[in-house]
């Protein structure tokens, strides 16, 4: 009988205190896989390996079902141990990553690119970045405080996106050996210019893409430092 009384007990105290979920863990799995996922990138933009890039698009997955995952706990939960929409906005920041990390994946193989020394250092920078944004929410449940140092990481880790892409353009956009071929009406000048030009126009495309997706971590952080600022 003892048994039976512990257990109604159990369900009353239940449905009177319901459980939080935890919340800090459920964010902690997909700021693993977010870290994971710009691994991979990290080392396609090494090697051009279709082996990474398979392997971007298969932790995009697995990230994916984390999110659903979360936001359905998220949406079910009678209490949350921080603010309903910071959670919510967290789950679906980090999601962005994910998803940008695939699209670059997407988008190279769209336009026949390969990985350069301009896409190798954005993504060397953004790959900081993220190990920052998830030291800081693994601070949430037991440092609070101490996470904001690593929100401003992550911020400056899009800083230096930023200005890798501006060199990226830079150099994209240095024309003069083509301009001389023309002006001098080497063999084959215009139709080399021609091709460099549509080059210029896809290469523009990636390196805005991986700035975008810098602007994504970004936004992560600031997430991240709204919650610190709530539950400090």
């Amino acid at each position: 009988m003892s048994g039976s009384s512990n257990s109604f007990a159990s369900r009353i105290l239940n449905n009177v205190f319901p459980r939080v979920p935890d919340f800090y863990g459920m964010i902690n799995d997909q700021c693993d896989i977010c870290a994971q996922t710009m691994d991979a990138l990290a080392e396609f933009m090494e090697s051009g390996s279709t082996d990474k890039g398979l392997l971007v698009r298969e932790l995009e997955k697995k990230g994916d079902e984390i999110k659903i995952r979360n936001m359905n706990v998220l949406n079910q939960a009678f209490a949350t141990p921080m603010d309903r929409e910071d959670i919510y906005r967290a789950i679906t920041a980090i999601d962005q990553i994910i998803n940008y990390a695939k699209t670059t994946i997407r988008e190279m193989e769209g336009l026949g690119l390969q990985p350069d020394e301009h896409t190798r250092e954005m993504v060397q920078m953004m790959r900081e970045g993220v190990d920052a944004l998830k030291r800081g929410f693994q601070k949430l449940g037991v440092t609070p405080a101490l996470a904001d140092q690593d929100a401003d990481a992550v911020r400056k880790a899009e800083r230096n996106t930023e200005k890798a892409y501006r060199r990226a353009i830079s150099d994209l956009f240095m024309v003069d050996a083509q301009m001389r071929a023309l002006d001098n009406d080497e063999p084959h000048a215009k139709s080399a210019a021609l091709v460099h030009i549509m080059e210029i126009f896809k290469r523009r495309e990636l390196y805005r893409h991986l700035s975008n997706t810098a602007d994504k971590m970004a936004e992560a952080a600031d997430v991240l430092h709204d919650i610190v600022v709530q539950i400090s």
